[in-house]
């Protein structure tokens, strides 16, 4: 994070939601370094517990408050804000880091499984976004959302229909919202990012390796040596294009979605 200021989200309460996953994770770490208070929110309490000491072995005073919340829970979702902003103050950044990968090809998608994606790839963030969204217009705050697309929110790609429809349907959020939001002066941006060295990300390759009858390392093989770059993305660098966005570096930055793709897609 060499460009960032230690104080560049000072006085700024940033929520990370799937803060127990590979980029939430990282992104929290990233924060927390920037001079954020945060909450942090996933279904492990254990693993918030650990990221709640990883952040506090990198900045000796770290605000970071942990509230385990499952998403897709009407109930939860209301009581997580309400205790952050009890815990913390008025939410300033929003990071919907939280999803799930899944889903096969049309023909052997099963429906509980398409729902179980777009549950909370799309639904759980539109309206955990909706409540933080009220709080920060009502206390007249200006912000930042990012949330977490995809690649496979701008191309769709073989055996990947359900995840791709929930992050197109990310990608299509951050577009009409912005226009909504910016007039609150609350800025709405998403990151795309490809394969990234993440369990999920691995997963993915895996599953596309037994699809082609290839192990993972040759998978991951000829993935890598497809891009331009040549390699798969890091989690810390998706952590840090998220800071950004969050930060006032990027403040005639709205509505983007900003690809990390190794130079994969270029359009």
């Amino acid at each position: 994070m060499a460009i960032f200021k230690e104080d560049a989200l000072k006085q700024e309460h940033v929520l990370i939601t799937g803060a127990t996953g590979g980029i939430g994770f990282e992104t929290a770490k990233a924060a927390v370094q920037a001079g954020a208070s945060i909450t942090i929110t996933g279904r492990n309490k254990e693993k918030l517990e650990t990221l709640k000491n990883e952040c506090e072995k990198l900045v000796a005073d770290a605000k970071v408050n942990v509230l385990p919340a499952d998403l897709n829970n009407e109930q939860d979702r209301a009581t997580l804000i309400e205790n952050a902003i009890k815990e913390r103050g008025t939410i300033t950044g929003l990071v919907n880091s939280a999803g799930i990968g899944g889903g096969d090809t049309l023909d052997q998608l099963q429906e509980e499984d398409l729902r179980k994606v777009m549950e909370l790839n799309y639904f759980s963030t539109v309206l955990l976004t909706q409540l933080v969204y009220s709080k920060m217009r009502d206390d007249k705050k200006k912000g930042s959302i990012v949330n977490l697309s995809s690649l496979s929110g701008l191309r769709g790609t073989f055996g990947n229909t359900a995840y791709s429809a929930s992050k197109f349907a990310i990608t299509g959020f951050t577009q009409s919202f912005a226009h909504e939001a910016i007039r609150d002066g609350i800025r709405v941006n998403a990151v795309c990012p490809g394969f990234v060295d993440t369990e999920m990300g691995r997963n993915s390759i895996e599953s596309k390796g037994k699809r082609e009858n290839k192990s993972f390392e040759e998978e991951l093989k000829a993935v890598e040596e497809a891009m331009p770059s040549g390699r798969i993305t890091q989690p810390e660098e998706v952590a840090n294009s998220i800071i950004y966005l969050l930060s006032n570096a990027s403040e005639n930055i709205i509505g983007e979605s900003l690809k990390i793709s190794g130079g994969s897609v270029m359009r």
